[in-house]
C-alpha cells in the first residue's frame, strides 16, 4: 500500500528534480548540479524497482561500462553526481509531452483526421497517400498514439480485403509516415539526443530534415500508389465527410505546427537556449494558448493534468536508461577506449563516405538485434568528439538522425513494430523485413545531404 501511494506521488518527486536543473539552466552554479545530481542519483535508485527487466539489463551495462571508465581513467567516483545531469533535459521534455497530445484531443483534431480516410478512393493507391498524411500530421503531435490510431482505422476500412495485402499495406504506410513525422519533430526525441551530442542548432538541420522527408514521402507514397492502385475495394461510409470542417482542421494543425517551430527558433536564438530546453519552456505555454484560442481551455487544463501527471509517475523505464547513459557517457569520454576510438577514426577521415556509412549499418544492425537507438547514439557519443574538428558537425548530425529515426522503422524488438505487430496479428520479422528497403533510404538521403555539407 505504501509503495503504491509511493509511485502514485512520484511526480512530485521527479518535477521538483526537472525544476531545479531548470533554474539552474540560468544559473550555472556547480554546487547547485552537485546537489541536482544527488537527486538524480536518488531518482535511479527509486525507480530501479519499478523498471522493465530489459531496461534494467541495459542501464546495468551502462553502469558497469562506465564504472570501468571511470577506474581506467582515473577519475573519482565521488564527482559522479555532477555528471549525471547532462539527460535531465531529455528526461523534462519527456514528462512534458503529454500537454501537447492533450491539446489535440481536447480539440478533437484526431477525431477529425480520421474522416480524411472516408473520401471516396476507387483504389487502394490513393487510400496510401491519404493514409501516410493522415498518419504524419497526428504523429507530429501525437507521437506513438497516432500510430495506433491510423492502424485501428485502416483495420476497420480494409477489414473485407484479403489479409495479406491488409497486412502489407497498414505495416507499410503507417510506420513508414510515423517515421517521416519523427525525423523532423522538434517533440522526438532521437531527434533531440542526436542534436545533444553533437552540439548543433535545431534551426541549422531543420530545412535538410524537410528536405528528405519530402524526398522520402514522394518516393514511398508513388510507390505505395502504383504497388495498390490494382487492389479496388468497397466499404460503407460511417459518416458524412465535412470537406470544408476537415480542411479547416489542416489548416489549423498546420499553422500550429509551423508556428511552433517558428518560436523553437527565435526563443532559442534570442534566449541562447539549446534546443532539448526551448522545447521544454515553450509546450506548457503553446498548448495552453493553442488550448485558449479554441475555446477548450478548462478542457485542457484537466486533461493535460491527468496525463501529464500520469506520464511523470511512470518514467521509471526512461529515468534508468538516460541517467546510467549519462554515466557511461562521462566514464568512458576519459579511458583508453575513447584514445583508441578517436585514433581510429582520424585514420578514416579522409573517407568521410566511409564513416556515414559506418554509423548507418551500426543503427540498423543493432537495431535489428534489440539494442534501443539511444543506447546506439550514446556510444557514438565518443566518435563525435573524436570527428567534430574534422567533419562538418552538421553533417554528422544528420547522419545520426537519419540513422536513428530509421531503425523506428526496422527495429524488431522496438515498440514501434511490436505494437504494429499486435495490431495486425504479424510477425515482427516480416514487419521488419518489408520496412528494410525504405529504413535504407532515409539512410541514404541522410548520407547524401550530409556529403553535399563538407
Amino acid at each position: 500500500m505504501e509503495k503504491e501511494l509511493l509511485f502514485n506521488h512520484i511526480y512530485i518527486f521527479h518535477s521538483f528534480v526537472f525544476l531545479l536543473y531548470g533554474i539552474n539552466v540560468f544559473i550555472h552554479c556547480e554546487a547547485w548540479n552537485y546537489f541536482i545530481g544527488m537527486l538524480t542519483l536518488l531518482m535511479l535508485l527509486v525507480s530501479l524497482p519499478e523498471a522493465t527487466r530489459t531496461f534494467k539489463i541495459l542501464a546495468s551495462s551502462f553502469i558497469v561500462i562506465g564504472t570501468i571508465g571511470y577506474m581506467e581513467s582515473g577519475q573519482s567516483l565521488i564527482e559522479t553526481p555532477a555528471f549525471v545531469t547532462s539527460n535531465l533535459p531529455i528526461l523534462s521534455l519527456l514528462s512534458i509531452l503529454p500537454l501537447m497530445s492533450s491539446v489535440v484531443h481536447i480539440g478533437r483534431y484526431d477525431r477529425t483526421l480520421k474522416n480524411l480516410l472516408n473520401l471516396h478512393s476507387n483504389h487502394m493507391g490513393g487510400l496510401y497517400v491519404r493514409s501516410a498524411i493522415l498518419t504524419i500530421v497526428l504523429s507530429a503531435f501525437l507521437n506513438l498514439s497516432a500510430l495506433t490510431i491510423s492502424q485501428e482505422v485502416l483495420k476497420n476500412k480494409l477489414r473485407f480485403v484479403d489479409k495479406d495485402v491488409r497486412d502489407s499495406f497498414i505495416r507499410n504506410v503507417t510506420i513508414r509516415a510515423y517515421t517521416l513525422a519523427l525525423l523532423w519533430s522538434p517533440l522526438e526525441m532521437l531527434l533531440a539526443m542526436s542534436l545533444l551530442i553533437t552540439n548543433v542548432s535545431y534551426d541549422s538541420v531543420l530545412i535538410y530534415l524537410l528536405l528528405i522527408t519530402l524526398i522520402a514521402f514522394l518516393i514511398d507514397t508513388l510507390w505505395g500508389n502504383i504497388r495498390y492502385r490494382k487492389y479496388s475495394f468497397e466499404f460503407p461510409l460511417e459518416r458524412v465527410v465535412h470537406k470544408k470542417q476537415l480542411k479547416g482542421k489542416i489548416i489549423e494543425l498546420f499553422v500550429a505546427i509551423t508556428l511552433f517551430l517558428a518560436l523553437i527558433i527565435l526563443i532559442g536564438r534570442l534566449l541562447n537556449l539549446n534546443f532539448i530546453f526551448t522545447v521544454t519552456l515553450l509546450i506548457p505555454f503553446f498548448s495552453l494558448s493553442w488550448a485558449s484560442i479554441i475555446g477548450r481551455k478548462r478542457s485542457f487544463l484537466i486533461s493535460g493534468w491527468v496525463s501529464w501527471k500520469k506520464e511523470t509517475n511512470n518514467m521509471q523505464n526512461f529515468i534508468l536508461l538516460f541517467i546510467s547513459l549519462s554515466y557511461f557517457s562521462n566514464g568512458i569520454s576519459g579511458s583508453s577506449v575513447t584514445n583508441y576510438i578517436q585514433d581510429a577514426v582520424l585514420e578514416a577521415t579522409d573517407y568521410p563516405l566511409l564513416i556515414f556509412l559506418f554509423i548507418q549499418i551500426i543503427f540498423i544492425v543493432l537495431s535489428v538485434l534489440g539494442v534501443h537507438p539511444v543506447a546506439t547514439i550514446g556510444i557514438f557519443s565518443s566518435l563525435v568528439l573524436a570527428l567534430e574538428e574534422t567533419v562538418n558537425p552538421t553533417s554528422l548530425a544528420l547522419v545520426i538522425i537519419a540513422g536513428a529515426i530509421s531503425t523506428v522503422a526496422v527495429g524488431t524488438f522496438n515498440l514501434v513494430v511490436q505494437l504494429t505487430s499486435r495490431n495486425t496479428q504479424q510477425s515482427p520479422f516480416r514487419i521488419t523485413l518489408s520496412n528494410l528497403p525504405y529504413a535504407m533510404l532515409l539512410c541514404v538521403l541522410g548520407i547524401l545531404f550530409a556529403y553535399l555539407l563538407l
